[in-house]
């Protein structure tokens, strides 16, 4: 796969819908060619002590930001045509279909692919998780939990084994 953009979401609480951070790698022809990163005034508007621990987001963060239709109105036109790629793409997947019914907004289908699965019938680790996939396709991640840092990686993967 040399064209498609990596997507992760990182949520405020167990609320699929609350995304709090998105951040895309657009990838065409093989080459990283648009990078996007936006905090985002979930819905609903709490956090939970957990989230916050492995993301390190809080409201005070996002109060102020931006809801979710105006952050992918700037995303929207940057992916279009292209397939999406997450780790644990069931997990993407549905914070994207929950937050676009949570605003009455039309779901377009998008194609997603997934690099764990990717990574699970490919690459022969102990663990699958984002930052050992990543490393074994030869990408060290520095932020993890950081939604840009983290599509990066999963393009990083999905260019090795996509």
């Amino acid at each position: 796969m040399q064209d498609f953009v990596a997507i992760d979401f990182e949520t405020a609480n167990r609320q699929r819908s609350s995304v709090c951070s998105v951040g895309i790698v657009v990838v065409r022809g093989g080459e990283i060619v648009d990078k996007f990163y936006s905090l985002i005034q979930p819905t609903p508007n709490y956090y939970t002590y957990w989230t916050t621990e492995v993301h390190g987001l809080t409201r005070r963060d996002t109060d102020g930001q931006p809801p979710f239709p105006e952050v992918w109105a700037q995303i929207a036109p940057r992916i279009q045509g292209l397939p999406l790629v997450a780790h644990n793409r069931p997990f993407d997947e549905s914070c994207l279909k929950a937050v676009f019914a949570e605003y009455g907004m039309e779901y377009p289908g998008y194609e997603f692919h997934c690099t764990l699965a990717a990574s699970r019938r490919n690459l022969k680790l102990a663990s699958h998780q984002l930052h050992i996939s990543a490393a074994a396709c030869g990408y060290i991640m520095e932020h993890h939990h950081h939604a840009l840092a983290d599509a990066e990686a999963c393009a990083a993967i999905a260019l090795k084994l996509l």
